[in-house]
């Protein structure tokens, strides 16, 4: 998330806003959190830092997601519809989870939407339900220097080709992989 700050910045971004699901982490260790356990703390990035210098505040809100996406005449995204989140336990399991918190709706313009949500590997449905084979890191696989799939018109790029990588691999790749499928599909390429 903090590299996708960065990298909207980097390109003019007019003011940037980041979602984040959990709550503000604190400033400082707490009691609960002793060493040698990883310090769940709140860390301000290089990301966070040029958007707070740039726009004046931190563009973290913490506890919130998205519940809807608006579009434009053209069909192109154009807001977001927020709503806040709480903590609540799920009296059958035990286990806490976010939950949408009623009336806290709030609609923000949006015209470029990034999902920065961290990558463990491709789902097994995702990759099974193309039918595509993975490499030993759970990533699909391709020949090398090539976004083709085992799968006949299926190609792939970003976190799912590479593994968790920085943003601007991912638009990298997916500009790589624009021109290989245009390639493929007009028998050459002027991209």
């Amino acid at each position: 998330g903090n590299d996708c700050i960065g990298t909207c910045i980097r390109h003019g971004c007019k003011s940037i806003t980041a979602l984040e699901m959990m709550p503000e982490p604190p400033e400082e260790r707490l009691p609960s959190n002793p060493w040698p356990q990883w310090p769940r703390v709140k860390k301000t990035d290089y990301g966070h830092e040029e958007a707070i210098a740039l726009f004046g505040h931190d563009p973290r809100l913490y506890q919130t997601t998205i519940k809807e996406f608006h579009k434009d005449e053209n069909g192109n995204l154009s807001a977001v519809t927020i709503v806040s989140l709480e903590s609540k336990k799920d009296e059958k399991t035990g286990r806490f989870m976010m939950v949408p918190v009623e009336g806290s709706e709030q609609t923000l313009p949006c015209e470029l939407l990034l999902i920065a949500a961290g990558f463990l590997g491709s789902q097994p449905y995702v990759s099974e339900a193309f039918g595509v084979e993975l490499n030993q890191r759970t990533n699909v696989k391709t020949a090398e220097g090539s976004y083709k799939t085992n799968v006949d018109k299926v190609f792939t790029a970003g976190d799912m080709h590479r593994g968790q990588s920085l943003v601007v691999w991912g638009i990298a790749e997916g500009r790589a992989c624009a021109r290989e499928v245009d390639e493929y599909l007009m028998g050459y390429t002027c991209l």
